[in-house]
């Protein structure tokens, strides 16, 4: 995708995902076949429901049809979330995912798994589990220090709602 491309559809989608009070996380152009794919990840500090990305697409796509942007061809417009496994790259992802295991890679080569504890402008503090029956140790990161960071996906994790009835 051109840079100018790029720049006019984020000038295009941005402010209706806004609109939602969603956060625009990436837009992806690529081809599928004959037909180009554009691909458009929100997210938001409660999450992202179903109902609110096909609505979201209904009026991308209607502001599409509006402007040339996406060339002649025939494309397909998919609206979504971010994944359960998603990597952290910003600092809005790490503070979404304070509760949630991670598993970070250092620059220094280092991986691990720990559960973000908090979040501040500088770094993160973890607790990486107890191996074979040893207490849990924290942590602290630098994120100057981290080269990759990605959400574990955990299926026996207490949801936030759970913990606080």
């Amino acid at each position: 995708m051109s840079t100018t491309q790029s720049d006019r559809l984020r000038g295009l989608i941005e402010p209706l995902v806004h609109a939602k009070d969603l956060d625009l996380e990436e837009i992806e152009v690529s081809r599928a076949g004959r037909r180009g794919l554009l691909r458009v990840v929100v997210d938001s500090e409660e999450g992202v429901e179903l109902d609110a990305c096909a609505e979201l697409s209904r009026e991308i796509s209607e502001k599409l049809d509006e402007t040339e942007v996406m060339g002649e061809g025939e494309y397909v417009l998919e609206v979504s979330s971010p994944g359960a496994d998603r990597p952290l790259t910003e600092h809005r992802h790490y503070v979404r995912a304070t509760g949630r295991l991670a598993k970070l890679q250092l620059a220094a080569g280092e991986e691990f798994v720990a559960r973000i504890l908090a979040v501040d402008e500088n770094g993160l503090d973890l607790e990486v589990p107890g191996v074979k029956g040893r207490k849990p140790t924290a942590r602290r990161v630098e994120f100057a220090d981290i080269a990759k960071a990605r959400v574990e996906i955990e299926f026996n994790r207490k949801d936030k709602k759970e913990e606080e009835a």
